[in-house]
């Protein structure tokens, strides 16, 4: 027991001994003192801070990370006291505890005054990144970076910022500050000095804040200006992002300026040369140029002729053969194309350009080529109730009128010979360039049967004809077998009452005579009666009158006579 109680005694008896040995300066624990290096060990400094003991730094508390230690032998530095060793008494300093303690203090006089300290961004964490305060690190968070979102953070690391203190907790250990806060301020700032001496016409550097579908708004260091998309370029651009992106730099003008709403509208194209001017000499009328089909609407194309410079090719003047067909089926976006300027507007920054007439007239060319009488080859495209349609080219049609299928066969009957996609031969009888029509005939293949009888017959000729159809109003015939002729129920005879269609019958023989000729349709009027008549006023005029007691039968009768001996003779 003596000697357990012996062995005890030192140990109750340390707290005093410690004490003793420091002369009861333990009340430097937690705080910052002065010391004086006076060695190095290993990795540590070793410190006289003018206690009985001497006091270990780790070196790497006087360095960042990778860095060689700029400390020596006889360097005055301020520590903070962690603990005393309980076994050999030495002191446990730390140097980034002293350094985030002074830190602590001065942000937090200029956290009470409200004052701007300076900081540097050395890490990331959840929600934002980690700044050294000269020792003591705070939190800031993502949207307190900067005044709009910031993508990369990179280029601020490592480099001094400033930076507002918005809450302290020195209990918990919390800094939280705020970089945008610093920026608004300034750009406050720099707004009000930008707005007093903003005027029209200014060229300013600024820098593309935010981009929407009808501009982008452009931050020139405090105040924010638009700029519409048709004053980004002299061409046409559909959308801004086309030409600019967030984070650009660029260097604008001031078109119009309102200084009680604070509206400023901005213009890229405004400071580069504008390519209307002389755009008539440039491209004057009838001149052929190509171009970029640049927008397709319901009326037209937009052709770009050089940046900036468009003209309009409307539907109408798009295509020789396509009609009311939409402009997109006939150019594309993008597309390269030639066209012909049909009228300049410089003032009105307006050029009107024809697409089908840098092609050149399709019935124009077909014409040339293809003069009246020449034969051509094509497949039939539609069958109407006037007539067929050949295809003479991609989109080029001519038409077979049903009069010009056969000499023999009426219209109707000619065209039940033919079918739909089949090839047929014709001749080009016509080609009306003005309206865009061709006419063919197949009959015209062949010589005219009855041409001619129609070179050697005339008016007032008497022909014999036979009967091949008969009709109320009248009876057909046929003269030759090649020619059509018609007389009508009237002409039938001289007496009304022999005025009758049935009288006759088909295949029977008529002598008539022909009052009409219709060379182009191959058709004859005839008269009957018109031929009695005169036959009657020849009889009267040679065999006598009825004033010299004669009948009228008799007459006729005495004529019949005569020529009946003639015929014998």
């Amino acid at each position: 027991m003596a000697s357990a109680t012996a062995f005890a005694d030192p140990g109750e008896d340390f707290a005093a001994l410690l004490d003793a040995t420091l002369g009861e300066n333990t009340s430097f624990h937690g705080s910052v003192i002065s010391g004086k290096v006076i060695r190095i060990d290993d990795d540590f400094a070793v410190v006289d801070v003018g206690l009985k003991s001497e006091g270990r730094v780790p070196l790497k508390e006087f360095a960042p990370q990778g860095q060689k230690p700029e400390i020596k032998v006889g360097d005055v530095i301020e520590l903070f006291v962690e603990r005393y060793e309980d076994r050999d008494g030495a002191i446990i300093l730390s140097r980034e505890k002293a350094r985030r303690e002074e830190a602590w203090t001065n942000l937090e006089k200029s956290f009470t005054a409200q004052q701007r300290v300076n900081g540097v961004i050395f890490g990331r964490v959840k929600g934002g990144f980690t700044v050294d305060l000269g020792g003591a690190v705070a939190f800031l968070p993502g949207s307190q970076v900067d005044i709009r979102p910031v993508r990369d953070v990179t280029p601020l690391m490592g480099s001094p910022q400033p930076f507002q203190i918005l809450k302290m907790d020195r209990a918990r250990g919390n800094i939280v500050v705020s970089r945008r806060a610093v920026l608004e301020e300034t750009r406050a700032e720099q707004r009000s000095e930008l707005i007093q001496g903003l005027k029209e016409g200014m060229v300013l550097d600024g820098v593309v804040k935010n981009i929407t579908d009808y501009g982008a708004f452009v931050d020139l260091g405090g105040v924010d200006g638009l700029l519409h998309v048709t004053d980004i370029a002299w061409r046409r651009i559909n959308h801004p992002s086309e030409a600019l992106t967030i984070g650009q730099a660029v260097k604008v003008q001031v078109i119009r300026f309102n200084p009680e709403t604070q509206r400023i509208s901005l213009g890229m194209k405004q400071l580069m040369s504008d390519p209307w001017e002389g755009v008539a000499i440039k491209y004057p009328v009838n001149g052929k140029f190509s171009g970029r089909v640049t927008n397709i609407t319901d009326y037209g194309a937009f052709v770009e002729l050089e940046p900036g410079v468009e003209g309009l090719v409307h539907v109408s003047e798009m295509s020789w053969t396509k009609k009311n067909v939409h402009p997109g089926k006939i150019v594309a976006t993008s597309q390269e194309v030639d066209v012909l300027i049909l009228d300049v507007d410089g003032p009105k920054r307006r050029i009107s350009l024809g697409l089908k007439q840098a092609q050149g007239n399709p019935w124009e060319l077909f014409a040339e080529a293809n003069p009246p009488g020449t034969v051509i080859e094509g497949e039939i495209r539609n069958i109407t109730e006037f007539g067929l349609f050949v295809g003479l080219g991609p989109d080029l049609d001519g038409m077979v009128h049903m009069s010009d299928l056969s000499w023999d066969l009426p219209g109707e009957q000619a065209m039940a010979n033919f079918e739909k996609g089949t090839n047929v031969k014709a001749k080009v009888l016509d080609v009306d360039v003005e309206k865009e029509r061709i006419s063919l005939g197949v009959k015209q293949l062949e010589a005219d049967p009855a041409a001619e009888v129609l070179d050697r017959i005339k008016k007032g000729d008497v022909v014999t004809c036979t009967v091949t159809k008969i009709e109320p109003n009248g009876i057909e015939v046929k003269v030759d077998e090649v020619l059509i002729g018609f007389i009508r129920r009237a002409e039938l005879a001289r007496d009304r009452g022999d005025q009758r269609p049935d009288r006759f019958a088909v295949g029977e023989k008529v002598d008539a005579k022909i009052t009409a000729v219709d060379r182009a349709g191959r058709r004859l009027a005839l008269t009957i009666k018109g031929k009695e008549v005169e036959e009657e006023r020849e009889a009267v005029r040679e065999y006598g009158t009825t004033d010299s007691g004669a009948s009228l039968g008799d007459i006729l009768g005495a004529a019949i006579r005569r020529r009946a001996q003639t015929g014998e003779e």
